[in-house]
């Protein structure tokens, strides 16, 4: 008798919860299937292509950061670092605040 009760509750317990956790808990695994089919025919491929697939992947995804400042917390210290190089969102809406030169004057203008 006293097993069943313990029964009951675990069922209880497990038809409480939410039914946004069960769709997570399967999307979780069908993305976890779905990553080791990728390596699988990833380990197949030339490495040389994979060297340079993951080369661009990781260089777009760099600048990415620097441009936009969107970087994780563990890389900004590297970013701020490679970003003094490069220009950032923030860097260019202030040049483009900024009112445009006066025009030189034509040179018909200059020779008189």
């Amino acid at each position: 008798m006293h097993l069943l009760a313990a029964a009951t509750t675990t069922a209880e317990k497990l038809r409480n919860i939410p039914a946004d956790f069960w769709l997570k808990a399967l999307l979780a695994i069908a993305a976890f299937v779905l990553a080791i089919l990728v390596l699988r025919k990833v380990a197949q491929v030339n490495k040389v292509v994979l060297a340079g697939v993951a080369v661009f992947v990781v260089t777009m995804v760099g600048f990415n950061w620097i441009f936009e400042r969107n970087e994780p917390s563990w890389a900004t210290p590297a970013v701020t670092w490679i970003g003094g190089f490069f220009p950032s969102k923030d860097s260019y809406a202030a040049k483009q605040q900024q009112p445009p030169l006066a025009a030189p004057a034509p040179v018909a203008a200059q020779r008189k």
